[in-house]
């Protein structure tokens, strides 16, 4: 009797339900669209509908169902999102497109548990609303900055750089836009369901946002600008660390370099000396004095060797590293996060018949992690904070380093990812990181895309990818502070955990019908 008496209370919502093939065949297109919003792409409104069919397909569906759907929309995600990474192992790793193909195809597996854990907590623990369904996808995009110490790619808030929703950015940081967004998303399903009330809270986000966008959280500081130049050098990956190409690389950047002496600040790309300061100090001398003679600051990337770590820890400790030196600066940072396959090999011992071409690269195996509390550059007066490369996807970092600082730079070499939307999607994310920080960010990369970025995440010059290039700038220094930059992620995950606890308490009870026997 029991058993009938769930089947009843049941039987109305099984027979809408289509069989299970079809919404993991929509969670996985879906998933794969979602890049499309993204650089270099840029349509928008595929970040709405992408999550928005998710949302739809998990509709009265049981949690495991929930978590096949969401490991399907998530495989569809990463393998079509993070594809570029198929050139840094195919191309500059020597291994073969089958087994290319397959290790990103593992990648993607695993980046898809993320969303396959969101959505079965989702229909395991909690209502379906776009109340519980939103904090929840927002907690997951956190976790994607720290857990297997992070990838933070493909965030939903990215699709709205520079577009109506960013305007939350400076407020609560990427979070709060991909709150918006995904808000807005579940709310269009409800609506489209003829739960028209759900047409109020969407209102209320995209007014919000229109308020957003009249305030000011920062302004120039009554200052000469800062005159900078970019140097572009535009070295191929596959000659980069070559023994007998050092020196040609070297003789590109001073030539470069030469007609630009006399501003304030020259920055050279990610390991644009492609050897150790120990084995060129003679060549940074020389550098440092040319600087010093034509009053201008000069910042670059280098590895490099710390001889008194080594010496205390009694093994080499290398760094991926920035230094500065010459008139009025003074600086060294060394890099915090180093980026999987794009600059390191995880687990190199294991995976070394895998990458074979890819083990006597300097930039990719032996670095160490530098310090969370390092000081930012002193630049003339000025404070830049510092992050390089992969780094700039990390919002808390980039936001603790801004801390009180009047730049942001970011050298980076993306090389690794030539031709492919990588290098576009990355750029993409310093735009966020300016607008959430309000400060101007300067870019300077080996082959692009080497930009000057304004406090509201815009891109005001860049120069032309895959060349050789000079890019001149005038910056205002900038002063003030976001709530972003105050307050960190707190805020919006504050919110979403308190809109999660909500859900909890007030989630549907099981109904228990229970039948006494009869005398």
């Amino acid at each position: 009797m029991r058993a009938y008496f769930d089947k009843l209370l049941n039987s109305s919502q099984q027979q809408k339900q289509l069989p299970l093939i079809f919404p993991l065949v929509i969670a996985l297109i879906s998933g794969a669209v979602f890049s499309l919003a993204l650089a270099p792409y840029y349509w928008w409104w595929l970040a709405i509908l992408s999550p928005a069919l998710l949302y739809a397909c998990l509709k009265g569906r049981s949690p495991r169902q929930a978590f096949a759907i969401g490991l399907s929309y998530g495989f569809g995600l990463w393998f079509v999102g993070a594809f570029w990474l198929y050139t840094s192992i195919h191309v500059y790793g020597d291994t073969n497109a089958v087994l290319s193909v397959l290790m990103i195809a593992v990648m993607a597996f695993v980046m898809g548990l993320f969303t396959a854990v969101q959505t079965w907590v989702y229909r395991r623990f909690f209502p379906e609303t776009p109340l519980t369904f939103t904090p929840l996808w927002i907690i997951f995009e956190w976790s994607k900055t720290w857990v297997f110490t992070g990838f933070p790619w493909l965030f939903a808030g990215y699709a709205f750089t520079e577009r109506f929703l960013d305007s939350y950015a400076p407020l609560f940081g990427v979070f709060a836009v991909s709150f918006a967004v995904i808000l807005l998303a579940c709310a269009v399903v409800e609506i489209l369901n003829r739960k028209v009330f759900w047409v109020v809270p969407a209102l209320v986000v995209l007014l919000g946002a229109w308020g957003a966008s009249f305030i000011t959280f920062v302004q120039p500081k009554a200052e000469k600008p800062l005159s900078v130049s970019l140097i572009q050098g535009n070295i191929p990956q596959d000659l980069k660390w070559l023994t007998e190409y050092q020196v040609k690389t070297l003789e590109i950047y001073v030539n470069l370099s030469r007609t630009e002496w006399g501003r304030d600040l020259i920055v050279w790309p990610e390991s644009s000396i492609p050897l150790f300061q120990t084995d060129i100090e003679q060549f940074l001398d020389m550098m440092d004095q040319q600087a010093k003679s034509s009053g201008t600051a000069w910042v670059t990337g280098i590895p490099y060797w710390d001889l008194k770590e080594s010496k205390k820890n009694g093994y080499p400790m290398y760094y991926n590293s920035m230094m500065a030196s010459g008139a009025d600066s003074s600086g060294l940072y060394k890099k915090q996060r180093l980026v999987p396959f794009g600059e390191y090999i995880p687990l190199s011992g294991l995976l070394s018949w895998v990458l074979p071409a890819l083990q006597n690269d300097p930039s990719m195996s032996g670095f160490s992690q530098g310090a969370s509390n390092q000081k930012p550059f002193n630049i003339k007066g000025h404070d830049l904070a510092a992050a390089i490369c992969y780094e700039v996807a990390y919002p808390n970092l980039t936001r603790r380093n801004a801390i009180n600082s009047d730049f942001l730079v970011t050298v980076s070499n993306d090389a690794w990812f030539t031709g492919t939307a990588g290098p576009l999607q990355h750029l993409q994310m310093v735009q966020m990181r300016a607008k959430e920080n309000g400060r101007w960010f300067i870019r300077a990369t080996n082959t692009g895309v080497t930009a000057f970025i304004d406090h509201n995440g815009h891109i005001v010059k860049q120069a032309p990818v895959d060349q050789k290039a000079v890019l001149r700038g005038d910056l205002p220094a900038m002063q003030g502070e976001t709530w972003y930059t105050r307050f960190s992620d707190y805020p919006i995950l504050i919110l979403s955990l308190l809109l999660l606890i909500l859900g909890w308490f007030y989630r549907p009870k099981t109904v228990d019908i229970s039948f006494k026997a009869r005398r």
